[in-house]
């Protein structure tokens, strides 16, 4: 007769349960989304985000040794430009926010990973991620017009000094586009971040508030990812992968973890995850209305994305889950 198995053996304790985990959790797993603006003197509170903001460059350098001390991953940047136009000229100009961001991080925290989001949304007075063409169907995003612009903005992150680019716009043939015109300027050692599997997903809200990039008209479903397809996922990835990226992404998190989990079974690449806006808002407000507790909730969620194959995450809760994991 076989002993009766008794699993609470191995949950008895806080020593035995830490001996025996599965799945870790540390800051230099969290990457920080930053928002940067060419117009602010003093950082803005993002009305949606609780604790995120828009802020002035003159930050740059401060936060990085913030995120440096903390021991976090690393930083990504968006840009809120002065002026927008219609091609997004703003997202490849030297003196724009993000690239006088990466100088001064790069400057006060050198070992700090700084990675720079590669889209036009920002930068566009439409809203979208790429430049429109005008078709008897309607307006259009125009897929090989943008990739030039694309290949230019992360040219000048670049030169800037980003040691990752992120391409998010979802068009086509940009990691190759990208990747060829890093190599060709002598970039071959800025890595390349896709954003490969993004989804057109109703939890991207709040960013569009802090990023102030809401399309003007229509919507990104034309180019983003139908949230019912998981087979297209891995076509996504693999396209990118073959172009030359050097890691991957699954956008947004806690509705995709089977996709994060199936991309992360399909490659041999890094895999990243983004917990979105639409979450971070969701887990705020449920502590503010006494429902849950933030800390315990946020620690779980980030767990879940690592448990589900996620090597980094990006996500708002960085700084916060940092100190919280290093008490």
């Amino acid at each position: 007769m076989f002993p009766v198995q008794r699993p609470r053996r191995l949950r008895r304790s806080p020593a035995i349960r830490a001996l025996v985990r599965e799945t870790s959790l540390a800051p230099n797993d969290l990457i920080l989304p930053l928002f940067f603006s060419a117009t602010l003197d003093e950082k803005k509170p993002v009305r949606t985000m609780p604790g995120v903001f828009q802020l002035p460059v003159s930050d740059a350098a401060r936060i990085a040794k913030e995120c440096a001390a903390l021991k976090l991953g690393g930083v990504i940047l968006f840009g809120l430009p002065a002026t927008k136009d219609d091609r997004g000229s703003g997202a490849y100009d030297p003196e724009g926010p993000v690239p006088r961001a990466i100088a001064a991080m790069k400057d006060a925290a050198p070992e700090l990973l700084v990675i720079t989001d590669v889209c036009v949304d920002e930068y566009t007075d439409h809203g979208h991620c790429g430049i429109l063409r005008e078709t008897p169907q309607g307006m259009v995003v125009d897929n090989d017009a943008t990739l030039e612009i694309l290949a230019e903005s992360a040219l000048c992150h670049a030169r800037a000094g980003a040691d990752v680019v992120a391409p998010s716009d979802m068009m086509d043939g940009r990691v190759g586009a990208i990747r060829e015109a890093l190599d060709e300027e002598g970039f071959t050692e800025t890595a390349l971040l896709s954003y490969a599997v993004k989804y057109a997903s109703a939890f991207y809200g709040p960013f569009r508030e802090a990023a102030d990039c809401a399309p003007k008209f229509g919507d990104r479903a034309g180019y983003q990812m139908d949230p019912a397809n998981a087979r297209e996922a891995l076509r996504e990835a693999r396209l990118d992968e073959d172009e030359g990226a050097d890691m991957l992404m699954v956008k947004p998190g806690m509705p995709y973890l089977d996709i994060l989990a199936k991309v992360r079974a399909a490659t041999v690449l890094p895999v990243g995850v983004y917990n979105v806006s639409g979450e971070y808002a969701m887990i705020k407000a449920a502590s503010a209305a006494g429902m849950i507790d933030e800390e315990r909730a946020v620690l779980e969620l980030l767990t879940s994305f690592r448990r589900a194959g996620a090597d980094f995450i990006l996500t708002y809760h960085a700084m916060d889950a940092a100190r919280w994991l290093g008490a």
